[in-house]
């Protein structure tokens, strides 16, 4: 159950603004520290989080290192959500079948 990793890591509020930033384009943990209120070897420690989480990818580019949203690492989150709109969904045309019916 990888998504109950993604809810952990995405609960801290800096750690999801650090998810949300990187969603325009990567970035550097210094330019992320540059936009948080935390130091950057908190910032560093965040993306640690996030990495283990699937979230982010790291990509290393001469001396920096590239932060960037894994998309693909996202896929469990969307499925687990999915399936409860499946459920709302499969709910409402038993309900609107079932109304058909009495009609």
């Amino acid at each position: 159950m990888a998504y109950q990793e993604i809810f952990t890591a995405l609960a801290d509020p800096t750690r999801r603004h650090i998810f949300e930033t990187l969603r325009s384009e990567p970035k550097t943990v210094s330019e992320l520290a540059k936009l948080q209120p935390v130091s950057r070897p908190a910032v560093s420690q965040h993306l640690k989080v996030l990495q283990q989480a699937n979230l982010v990818d790291v990509e290393a580019r001469g001396t920096k290192r590239l932060y960037s949203i894994n998309w693909a690492g996202l896929r469990e989150l969307r499925e687990y959500l999915d399936s409860f709109w499946n459920d709302a969904l499969s709910a409402y045309q038993a309900e609107i079948e079932r109304r058909m019916k009495t009609n």
